[in-house]
C-alpha cells in the first residue's frame, strides 16, 4: 500500500531521509572486528593450543569449552544491561562500543602470547580467553542491536545489514589472511604427514628456535589485528550517528526474568533462534576443526592457510549476490538454497583422495554457501524484533536483549561442540606438537568435518521451515509499524502545536 500525501506528512524525518552510504558504510565497518578476531580464533587457536602452546588436548578442550559457555553467558547478561542503558550525549550503543575497545584488543594480544611458564600456563590461556570474550561482548552485543537505531525504515535496515555482512565476511577474509599468512609458514614440517618417517627426528619435534619464531609470528598477527579492531572502532564512533527514539512512550524497565520471559515465548524468535543454532553450530564445527583436517587429514599442510583464504573471499564476493536472492525470493528460500549448498561440498572433500586442486574448487563452492550463512541470520533478526513490537506495542527498548540471546545459544552450543571435538581427537590418540597424527586421528576430523555439520545443517533447515515469518507477513508487520510511528509522530506534532 502506498503512503499518501498525508502520511507522508506526518512521517518521521529519517523516514524521508534515507541512511547515505557514508553512513552505511561508517555503521557497516564496525561489523569487522568482530570477525577479524572470531576467524582468527576458530580457525587457528585449536591448533595454536596444540601445537605451538602445546597443551594437552583435554586442557585445550576445556579452554575452548569454558572460554565460548563464558563468551555465552556475557551476552545476555550485556544485553539486559545495555537494555537498562541510559541516553547519553553520545547515544546508548555508543559508550559500550567505545570505551570496551581498548581492553578488547589488549586482552586479545595476550591470548595469543605464550607465558614462559608451564606452571599455569592453562589458566593464563583461559583467563584471557574468557576477559576478551566479555570485551568483545561489550562491544559486538549493542553494536548490533545499534541496527535498529540507525532509522527506523525497515528497507534501510536491510540494505545496512547487507553491508554490514559484506564487511564481516571481509573481515573474515582479512582474519584468515593476517593470521594465515603471517604463521601459515612458520613450520618445518614436511607438507605430507606421510614423509615424516623418512625425515630425522627434528620434523617430529621442531627445535626450539622454530618455536620461538612460531609463537612471535602468532603475537605479530594478533598485533596487526589489534590496530584493525581500534580503527574499525573509531569509524562506527565518528561516522554513525544513533537516533533516539525521543517522540515514542517508554515502556517501565524489565527485569532479567521478564526480559528473558517475553523473549523465549515470542514464538517466530524461538523457531529462527533454533533453526540457526543448528546450522551455526555445523559451520562453526568446521571452522573450528578444518586448519586440523586440511593438515593432517589431507596432508595440505603448506597450504592450509591460503585454502581457508579461498572460502573466505569466495563468501565476500557472494554476499551482493545473496542480498539479491533474498530481496527477489524472500528470506526463508535464500536460508534453504544458501545453507543447503555447501552439504554436497562437505560430502565430497571427505569422500575422495587428497587432491590439493579439488581442495582448492571445494572451497571456492563452499565460500558460496558461508555467505549465506553470515547474512541470513542478522538480515531475519530485525524482522522478528519487528513482529515482537506489532504483538507488544506498549513494550519498548529492549532490541538488545533479541541479540543477546540468540548470540548467546550460538556461542554455549558452539563451546559444548567445540571442546567436545577436542576432546574426541585425545581419545583418538593426538600427539601435541607432532608432524604426524594417528590414523584414528584423521578418521575423527573427517566425521568432525563432513557427517556431523551435514545432520546438523538437515535439522535446522527442518525447523527454519516451521519459521512463519514469510515475506507477506514481514510486509504487513511493517505496513503496520510505519503506521504506528507516523501516529505517533502525528501526536507528537499535535501536542507541540497546543
Amino acid at each position: 500500500m502506498a503512503r499518501g500525501e498525508g502520511a507522508e506528512q506526518y512521517a518521521p524525518k529519517e523516514l524521508k531521509n534515507p541512511l547515505s552510504v557514508k553512513s552505511k558504510l561508517c555503521y557497516a565497518i564496525g561489523g569487522a572486528p568482530y570477525q577479524i578476531t572470531g576467524t582468527a580464533l576458530g580457525f587457528f587457536l585449536q591448533i595454536y593450543l596444540l601445537d605451538v602452546a602445546q597443551l594437552d588436548p583435554f586442557h585445550a578442550s576445556i579452554i575452548l569449552f569454558v572460554g565460548r559457555a563464558w563468551d555465552a553467558i556475557t551476552d545476555p547478561t550485556v544485553g539486559f544491561l545495555v537494555s537498562r542503558s541510559r541516553w547519553t550525549g553520545i547515544g546508548r550503543m555508543m559508550p559500550w562500543i567505545l570505551f570496551s575497545t581498548p581492553f578488547a584488543v589488549l586482552t586479545y594480544i595476550l591470548i595469543w602470547y605464550v607465558p614462559p611458564f608451564e606452571q599455569g600456563k592453562v589458566y593464563w590461556f583461559l583467563v584471557f580467553y574468557c576477559l576478551f570474550q566479555s570485551m568483545q561482548t561489550c562491544f559486538h552485543v549493542p553494536y548490533s542491536a545499534l541496527t535498529m537505531f540507525i532509522s527506523t525504515d525497515q528497507k534501510e535496515r536491510d540494505s545496512a545489514t547487507a553491508y554490514r555482512m559484506m564487511f564481516e565476511v571481509m573481515g573474515t577474509v582479512l582474519g584468515t589472511a593476517i593470521q594465515g599468512q603471517i604463521v601459515g609458514g612458520a613450520s618445518n614440517c614436511p607438507s605430507e604427514p606421510n614423509d615424516t618417517d623418512s625425515r630425522n627426528s627434528t620434523a617430529i619435534n621442531p627445535p626450539k628456535v622454530t618455536l620461538d619464531e612460531t609463537k612471535q609470528s602468532y603475537l605479530i598477527a594478533a598485533g596487526v589485528i589489534g590496530i584493525i579492531y581500534v580503527i574499525c572502532s573509531l569509524i562506527v564512533f565518528l561516522g554513525v550517528k544513533e537516533k533516539k527514539e525521543s517522540s515514542r512512550k517508554k515502556s517501565h524497565l524489565l527485569t532479567f526474568r521478564q526480559g528473558l520471559w517475553l523473549v523465549m515465548t515470542h514464538g517466530p524468535y524461538v523457531k529462527l533462534v533454533l533453526g540457526f543454532l543448528f546450522t551455526s553450530l555445523a559451520f562453526m564445527l568446521l571452522e573450528g576443526n578444518f586448519a586440523l583436517f586440511l593438515t593432517y587429514a589431507l596432508g595440505h599442510r603448506k597450504e592450509y592457510q591460503n585454502i581457508l583464504l579461498v572460502i573466505m573471499l569466495s563468501g565476500s564476493l557472494t554476499i551482493p549476490w545473496w542480498q539479491w536472492f533474498l530481496t527477489r525470493f524472500g528470506k526463508k528460500t535464500a536460508s534453504y538454497c544458501g545453507i543447503s549448498w555447501a552439504v554436497p561440498f562437505m560430502l565430497l572433500i571427505v569422500s575422495v583422495e587428497s587432491n590439493l586442486i579439488l581442495s582448492y574448487l571445494v572451497s571456492v563452492a563452499a565460500g558460496v554457501s558461508v555467505a549465506a550463512a553470515f547474512l541470513l541470520p542478522w538480515s531475519m533478526l530485525p524482522d522478528v524484533v519487528d513482529d515482537f513490537k506489532v504483538n507488544n506495542p506498549d513494550v519498548r527498548g529492549h532490541e538488545a536483549l533479541f541479540y543477546s540471546f540468540y548470540v548467546f545459544f550460538i556461542k554455549f552450543a558452539s563451546g559444548v561442540s567445540l571442546g567436545i571435538s577436542t576432546l574426541s581427537l585425545k581419545f583418538a590418540g593426538y600427539v601435541t606438537g607432532s608432524c604426524s597424527q594417528p590414523e584414528a586421528v584423521s578418521l575423527t576430523l573427517r566425521v568432525l568435518v563432513s557427517p556431523v555439520p551435514v545432520a546438523l545443517i538437515a535439522v535446522g533447515l527442518l525447523i527454519l521451515k516451521t519459521y512463519p515469518i514469510n515475506e507477506e507477513r514481514r510486509q504487513g508487520n511493517r505496513k503496520i509499524l510505519q503506521e504506528m510511528l507516523e501516529s505517533e509522530a502525528e501526536t507528537a506534532a499535535l501536542g507541540t502545536s497546543v
